[in-house]
């Protein structure tokens, strides 16, 4: 799944990024390596952007980017 499909208040692990272009890049400079939990906080109302969770930072993303993303479901905690 990719991290704009995870809920409200659920969390993931980052098992890949796609791609290999600037905006991979910046992900990953942003934190969103392979192997980090993230945690969907909320998305505006349109559903475009998110806000995740991610290192113990807010962080807020387009779905677009989100899609790039690639995560497992993690247990809700």
């Amino acid at each position: 799944m990719t991290l704009d499909e995870l809920k409200i208040g659920h969390t993931g692990r980052i098992t890949r990024l796609d791609g290999d272009s600037p905006l991979t890049q910046r992900l990953m400079v942003l934190g969103l390596l392979e192997g980090t939990v993230v945690k969907m906080i909320r998305r505006s109302l349109g559903g475009d952007p998110i806000e995740i969770d991610v290192m113990g930072y807010n962080l807020s993303l387009r779905k677009a980017e989100a899609r790039h993303i690639l995560i497992e479901n993690q247990p809700k905690r």
